[in-house]
C-alpha cells in the first residue's frame, strides 16, 4: 500500500501562508519558506502594533488638548485636573476633537473650568 502524505492538507496551509504574504516583494511573497518566515514576524508587529497604536493616539489627543488649552491660558496638566474638580467628565479623545475641530465649543469648557 503507497504512503499517504495528504497533499490536500499540506497544500491548504501552503496556500494559506502565501496569501498572508500577498503584498509582499520578491521572494517574500511567492517562496513559501521565506513567506513563512515573514508572516509570522509580521504576526508579532500586528500585535504589538495594536498595542502602540493606543499609545500614540493618546499622546495625540494629549498635545491636541495642551495646544488649545493654551491658548486661553492653562497648561493641559493644570486644565485636566480641574475637569476632574468639576466633575466634567469628558475623556481625552472628546476633547481633542472638539479642540480641533470645534475651537469654541472648546472655549466654552475651558471657561467653565476656569
Amino acid at each position: 500500500m503507497p504512503r499517504s502524505k495528504n497533499s490536500v492538507a499540506s497544500k491548504a496551509r501552503r496556500k494559506k501562508v502565501l496569501k498572508q504574504a500577498k503584498g509582499f516583494i520578491g521572494k517574500r511573497n511567492n517562496v513559501y519558506t521565506v513567506a513563512k518566515n515573514v508572516v509570522e514576524k509580521g504576526m508579532t508587529y500586528k500585535f504589538r502594533g495594536r498595542k502602540l497604536k493606543k499609545r500614540d493616539y493618546r499622546a495625540l489627543w494629549i498635545a491636541r488638548i495642551n495646544a488649545g488649552a493654551r491658548e486661553e491660558g492653562l497648561s493641559y496638566s493644570v486644565f485636566m485636573n480641574k475637569l476632574s474638580q468639576k466633575d466634567i467628565p469628558l475623556n481625552r479623545k472628546v476633547l481633542a476633537d472638539l479642540a480641533m475641530n470645534e475651537p469654541a465649543v472648546f472655549k466654552d469648557i475651558v471657561a467653565q473650568v476656569k
